[in-house]
């Protein structure tokens, strides 16, 4: 796909830095500056996409952000760069101008997304199965429409499926009254990686970005020639060390998602609140729930939502709900909405494929800021696009829209800091302008950090599709294996591809916690949470060293993310699907079969295994295993952490995996097996095996 559009990044002059500048310079900048042009405040899409558009129009530009660059809403997303086919379905059904608009902006807006970090995005094809031979039709000229309204910017035309091709493509897909399929192409994208790119890309060109940097409070002063109280700037706190100091600014801009009410109420209390915001929960499977390069659109799930199976990062993601929800910045995924999702998967996969509970890696929600314009005469109704507000003081809010126009929405947002307060610069550029990592990526990059690093092939793969043309740098960070091959590349965990060298080069891009580095330097908590709680001691570590952590402050860096992966990242979730109240669901022979199992740990009839038990068979049959996995394969089932599982507790565990509602416990597997090869001394695999929450 090339845009013959695409011209803006010729005019804009290189980089000032090479590198983004650190964390503790860009702290010195926004100290030492007398006044900005612009302040952003608020480190999403939106908000690094302002910083971006006003730094490259040769604006004095500034961002903070209260918490880490894309922590919100920004990285909790479906994953998608999209038009919206349900939109353009109803502007077509309502005659709606404005939501034709927004589509035919959103698909303008994702062409250009996927030409400016092509490492980060791609075009995705989603099947839509049809089970009615009246809905083909209709669902054909809906499709045909939205390739229509694309015009240049389609990436590829969709096409019909018949029935037997749309099980070659989807072979897991429920063939019972299936008619047929139509297969579309939308874009998907690594969101939080994208987040961090526009961000990095802004400070390179020279606007002064920080995360962990809170508003406290806006900075006012009257207007000489007009006698009217203006927003000034901002007081802002660094949250890492409590340090506060003034940042001032002609204009700024609250580009803070679910919280923009709470910046408009620092400018004024009285202001009236116009975010409404929605709760959409996602989770994350095992790959083998989809195929690898093909996505599937349910259009009209049992109670009106639309609900997407993808595949992403070699797993599956399924999503999302859509449900009202209190503004918080720890969002939690709730039980309810898993357990809907997972119930509208069952309903498009076939009865082959048994879709557990105890399959979800990883739950997350994400606070969609929706928005009604403060403007508007029916000051009730939800808008549909992005809303841009001037308040009597000068504070410009931008709110609502979606990820794919982020861009768009920053380019309204400084033509009205532009316009209202007199400020000197040119059109926008962004439309073109490569994001880091994007221009001399190619999809063969990776090819050439396995000849010249000797990098695993899926090692080389990751770090060229997450970081573009920067994977040399990390690839030059890579500590030696010690193996003959790879030569370099020591993996923090062993079934995904991140590597050591990204703790490291994680904190040149400003990750500042354990947390910064588990769910958005790497993709970890987002799929698979018992992997991302692994790899957290070796990553606590690894940035300790870097940045002089004591051992008070390792703790408690490891505590924090924990309790991060527990309640926003669906381990909670987890952990309430095996409690000491489980239910114990069994017939009397499986009762009597998994008794049988038990005794052949507990030989001396105590009621209860430790890990002393577990020693002695595997001994027993020549297999050895390191005190530390045996704890930590024992304390997945240890209900009541007194150290030994008991029988009681045993069975709990294997109902709650023949209910699917636990899989992949790797106790029961190693026990399994044990059983099965006392007399033959078979090794015995104790790896996760896709185990889920």
């Amino acid at each position: 796909m090339n845009l013959a559009y695409v011209k803006a990044a010729d005019y804009i002059s290189e980089p000032v830095n090479r590198e983004p500048p650190s964390r503790e310079a860009q702290l010195l900048t926004l100290q030492n500056t007398s006044e900005f042009d612009i302040l952003v405040i608020g480190g999403g899409a939106t908000g690094s996409g302002c910083a971006l558009d006003a730094v490259t129009r040769g604006l004095k530009t500034a961002l903070v952000e209260r918490d880490d660059f894309s922590s919100g809403t920004s990285s909790r997303s479906t994953k998608l760069i999209h038009g919206g086919v349900r939109y353009l379905q109803k502007a077509i059904m309502k005659l709606d101008i404005e939501q034709y608009r927004m589509v035919k902006e959103a698909l303008h807006e994702r062409a250009n997304l996927l030409e400016i970090a092509p490492h980060l995005s791609a075009p995705l094809p989603i099947m839509l199965p049809v089970y009615k031979w009246w809905q083909l039709p209709y669902y054909w000229v809906g499709i045909k429409l939205y390739d229509l309204v694309a015009g240049s910017n389609c990436l590829k035309s969709s096409y019909v499926l018949s029935k037997s091709r749309a099980l070659e493509h989807f072979p897991m897909l429920q063939k019972d009254k299936l008619v047929g399929a139509i297969v579309y192409y939308d874009g998907q994208h690594n969101d939080a990686r994208m987040n961090l790119a526009i961000a990095l890309t802004a400070a390179r060109y020279g606007a002064a970005t920080a995360n962990y940097m809170e508003v406290v409070s806006l900075l006012k002063k009257t207007d000489p020639q007009t006698g009217k109280v203006r927003v000034s700037g901002a007081r802002c706190k660094d949250v890492l060390t409590g340090q506060e100091f003034d940042v001032r600014a002609k204009c700024v801009i609250n580009a803070t998602g679910p919280f923009t009410d709470s910046v408009r109420k620092m400018d004024d209390k009285d202001a009236a609140a116009i975010c409404q915001p929605s709760a959409g929960v996602h989770i994350v499977m095992p790959g083998y729930y989809s195929p690898e390069s093909m996505g599937l659109l349910d259009p009209a799930t049992s109670d009106g939502r639309v609900i997407f199976f993808l595949p992403w990062q070699k797993m599956t993601i399924a999503g999302t709900t859509d449900t009202p929800t209190d503004v918080t910045p720890h969002p939690i995924p709730s039980e309810e909405d898993i357990n809907f999702i997972l119930n509208e998967v069952r309903n498009y996969l076939s009865c082959d494929v048994e879709v557990r509970r105890g399959d979800v890696l990883a739950a997350w929600s994400g606070i969609r800021p929706l928005v009604t314009d403060p403007k508007s005469a029916d000051t009730q109704s939800i808008s549909r696009n992005h809303v841009v507000d001037i308040s009597e003081s000068g504070l410009i809010t931008i709110a609502g829209g979606k990820w794919t126009t982020y861009r768009s929405m920053a380019e309204d947002t400084i033509n009205a800091a532009i316009k209202t307060h007199n400020l000197k610069a040119g059109p926008s550029r962004t439309v073109g302008l490569f994001l880091q990592g994007g221009k001399d990526w190619s999809p063969t990059l990776y090819i050439r950090l396995v000849q010249d690093y000797g990098l695993e092939s899926e090692v080389a793969q990751h770090l060229a599709a997450t970081y573009g043309d920067k994977a040399f740098e990390v690839a030059k960070m890579a500590s030696v294996t010690g193996k003959r091959w790879p030569i370099v590349g020591v993996r923090l965990v062993s079934e995904f591809p991140y590597i050591e060298a990204e703790v490291k080069y994680g904190i040149k891009e400003y990750a500042c916690t354990a947390v910064d580095m588990i769910s958005r330097r790497t993709r970890l908590a987002f799929l698979n949470v018992q992997a991302a709680e692994e790899a957290l001691p070796r990553i606590v570590e690894l940035m300790g060293r870097e940045l002089n952590w004591d051992d008070h402050k390792k703790q408690e860096q490891l505590e924090t993310a924990k309790k991060f992966l527990y309640y926003e990242m669906g381990y909670k979730s987890r952990s309430e699907q095996l409690t000491d109240r489980s239910e114990i669901s069994l017939l009397p022979s499986d009762i009597d079969r998994y008794k049988k199992r038990f005794h052949k740990f507990d030989a001396d009839k105590k009621g209860f295994i430790t890990i002393v038990d577990v020693q002695r068979v595997l001994e027993s049959i020549n297999v050895q295993m390191d005190e530390n996995t045996l704890h930590e394969i024992l304390n997945e089932v240890d209900l009541n952490k007194n150290g030994q599982v008991e029988l009681n507790e045993f069975l709990q565990l294997m109902s709650a995996i023949q209910k699917g509602r636990v899989s992949g416990s790797r106790l029961a597997i190693l026990m399994k097996t044990a059983e099965e090869n006392l007399d033959r001394r078979v090794p015995i695999p104790v790896d996760r095996s896709c185990g889920g929450l």
